[in-house]
């Protein structure tokens, strides 16, 4: 296979974004077949191993043309404990380090806007131990009291940090931390990353959701979250990562009838995918430059025009 030439390229990487279900995985695999690549996950559930039906992880998606693309920072951490983007930071870094360092192509894909930005504007984070007195001073409060206490730290773009009681006390855990430690610096490469955004139109997106929800019930989603609980994994803990894990599990610990599972459930996934598309936006106004390309492209068509686009990186 004739590889595009690097040598002369100013972007370091490829990004590949866009909300749920419009195709990134298989753009990335496409893009790393073309390009000598491989691909780095950006998404803060597919790390966890055994959270694979309801995480979307398509690891079937690697394969092109009998080819298999090499895949990084999926499946390495254990389901139940808590991964953060302070962590993500640390393990990214080391995969692109081994990538570039074997002069492969990095293509970082992913729907988390939080971990795509801590690399794309190189955040400086510090990691967050537990605060025990803290946590002890939050017991008993509401989820409407931990909401107001952490709106008094920052202003809340989204709700994924107050879904529950748990993520609420650790949010006030981390913005407590960061408010009292002196951020020193912390070395972070500086990556100059085309960015691409899959557009897709928000009708289409919906109706894609809702066939993948149901494709992932029938393909055994429920019976996957029953053999998390089986291995002795709280079911609080399935319910802290939200979406498919909070959903399923309540109604496989009787929480929530059968009848309303689906509804529920694809409710929260189109929230979801709205608030993925509200943090894109907000990355351009925080100056992220995303050249936004259709979804209804074909795929081949999609790696020719961000090939271009890298040629034309390099011309200007």
């Amino acid at each position: 296979m004739q590889y595009f030439c690097w040598d002369m390229v100013k972007y370091d990487m490829i990004t590949v974004l866009g909300p749920t279900a419009s195709g990134k995985t298989k753009l990335a695999v496409a893009l790393a077949a073309r390009l000598d690549g491989e691909v780095l996950s950006a998404d803060s559930r597919q790390v966890y191993r055994g959270m694979d039906i309801g995480t979307g992880k398509d690891l079937s998606d690697y394969s092109i043309n009998g080819r298999i693309i090499p895949y990084h920072l999926i499946d390495i951490a254990d389901a139940g404990t808590k991964y953060n983007v302070y962590e993500f930071q640390r393990d990214f870094k080391r995969a692109y380090s081994d990538i570039t360092a074997r002069d492969k192509f990095p293509i970082m894909c992913g729907g988390t806007g939080l971990y795509l930005e801590s690399v794309l504007k190189g955040y400086r984070l510090i990691p967050v131990p537990e605060n025990p007195e803290l946590r002890k001073s939050l017991e008993g409060k509401t989820l409407a009291e931990l909401t107001r206490i952490l709106e008094g730290y920052k202003t809340l773009h989204n709700t994924t940090d107050v879904d529950t009681t748990k993520r609420a006390i650790r949010a006030i855990e981390i913005e407590e931390c960061y408010r009292n430690t002196p951020v020193e610096a912390c070395e972070f490469p500086k990556i100059n990353s085309l960015v691409i955004g899959i557009d897709i139109d928000r009708e289409l997106r919906r109706q894609r959701i809702s066939e993948r929800l149901e494709a992932r019930l029938q393909e055994g989603m429920i019976d996957e979250i029953r053999r998390l609980l089986d291995s002795g994994i709280p079911a609080e803990d399935l319910i802290y990562y939200g979406l498919e894990y909070k959903y399923v599990t309540m109604y496989v610990t009787g929480q929530l009838p059968y009848k309303y599972l689906l509804q529920e459930l694809e409710v929260a996934i189109h929230q979801f995918a709205k608030r993925q598309m509200t943090w894109f936006r907000g990355m351009e106004r925080r100056g992220i430059h995303i050249e936004w390309i259709p979804f209804d492209m074909d795929v081949a068509e999609k790696v020719d025009r961000i090939v271009e686009l890298m040629k034309k990186g390099t011309d200007d």
